[in-house]
């Protein structure tokens, strides 16, 4: 029997606990009390539901029993106290019923009242007169079932305390609604700070959002015209000298750009686009040095439909072009490499260039990409430049795994 009672108050716990996480789940409780119960708690703000919530959660099962059972024994040292204190007027049996149900309803009422204050009216004498009768009601109610209890009649109960009850009803009634104005004026007013502070936050958190996408679409906008440039040129040059290789070269470029239109302006690709795009890329490159170039990609599959930012590697691939393959008169291999590290993934742009120290600041596709890596992923993100040996450079990009729409735009 016991364990039924635990668990049906188990169940319960659990289904206000969905309600005020998510109050589309008022349509999975059943109708009766507990369904009006959750409708009274799905339309309590977000605010109110975040405060029940953690009440509800904090005193869920056996935590929840031992707070009842302190109370229980408070009470009862009361009706213990009041008993001894005044023998002639309350028996122990009087005195118990008596406390427990001032004790019980005082509480019932000041935790309906905590969770409760936006609906609570503002303070004024009727309220107040109605807190002092209902109290003093309370206490004649408890009295008048004591009575009964007792096999007395409720007129012998009235004559022998009915003065002392009606004195501690008015004296509860008095100083629960003085506790009662108090704590819902300061809730109220709590309240309204929370909201206030909510809405500054989301303000905040939309002008920085804004300001992100503002500013990687300034770095696009560099990183665009950067790149067409420095391919538009190696175009022009070789129809100037009327090599045989500007019509292949003509051809790759056009195959790179019908790859890349979309990629440009999309703000994510996938690793496998990013990757054809740079394979592209380097087609081109390769029309131009010839024997000069050589380069190799790897993408594991499982990694293939991964989202990055739009030309992020690319533009690592194209500095290694400009500053590692081009100055070189041997030329150099570049080498793309992409694995996965846990909970990360890194890629790897290597060549066997002209590098044999870093510099000392970075370029302006360098330093957009860093600035880009950071505004897309924070902290979660990292770009690393070293020299390898006997010359060239080694760029990496460490990155989370997270899916689309965790990346920031």
């Amino acid at each position: 029997m016991f364990k039924s009672i635990t668990q049906w108050h188990r169940d319960w716990e659990d289904e206000i606990l969905q309600v005020l996480q998510d109050p589309a789940r008022l349509n999975t409780v059943q109708p009766g009390y507990r369904r009006r119960m959750a409708e009274h708690l799905a339309k309590m703000s977000t605010i109110e539901r975040q405060q029940v919530h953690a009440f509800t959660l904090k005193y869920r099962g056996l935590k929840g029993y031992l707070a009842l059972g302190k109370l229980l024994l408070a009470l009862s040292a009361m009706a213990l106290a009041l008993h001894f204190m005044f023998p002639a007027k309350f028996s122990l049996l009087e005195a118990l019923v008596v406390t427990h149900a001032l004790g019980l309803c005082s509480v019932v009422g000041f935790v309906s009242m905590w969770f409760n204050y936006r609906r609570i009216p503002a303070a004024s004498v009727t309220s107040f007169l109605k807190v002092v009768a209902l109290a003093t009601l309370g206490a004649l109610v408890g009295a008048s079932l004591s009575a009964f209890v007792d096999g007395r009649s409720v007129a012998a109960m009235m004559e022998k305390i009915g003065r002392t009850l009606l004195i501690a009803g008015i004296g509860v009634g008095t100083f629960y609604s003085i506790i009662y104005g108090a704590v819902s004026t300061w809730r109220n007013r709590e309240y309204e700070m929370l909201t206030t502070k909510l809405q500054m936050q989301a303000e905040q958190e939309r002008l920085a959002r804004q300001l992100s996408e503002t500013r990687l679409r300034l770095l696009q906008a560099q990183i665009e015209p950067h790149f067409l440039f420095n391919t538009l040129g190696a175009v022009q040059q070789l129809a100037q000298t009327e090599s045989p290789r500007a019509a292949e070269l003509t051809a790759n470029l056009i195959t790179f750009l019908r790859a890349s239109l979309g990629d440009m302006r999309t703000e994510h690709v996938t690793l496998q686009a990013e990757l054809a795009l740079i394979e592209a890329y380097l087609k081109v490159m390769k029309t131009r040095l010839g024997n000069r170039l050589q380069f190799s990609l790897s993408l594991p599959p499982a990694l293939a439909d991964v989202r990055i930012p739009g030309m992020l590697v690319l533009t690592l691939v194209e500095n290694a072009i400009k500053h590692g393959i081009e100055p070189a008169l041997r030329g150099g291999t570049i080498d793309v490499v992409v694995t996965e590290q846990g909970a990360q993934y890194q890629i790897d742009v290597r060549d066997t260039g002209a590098g044999e120290s870093l510099p000392t600041t970075l370029g302006v596709g360098l330093s957009n990409l860093k600035e880009r890596v950071q505004l897309a992923y924070g902290t979660a993100g990292s770009f690393t430049l070293q020299t390898q040996e006997p010359s060239g450079m080694l760029a990496t990009l460490r990155l989370p795994l997270v899916s689309t729409h965790e990346v920031t735009p």
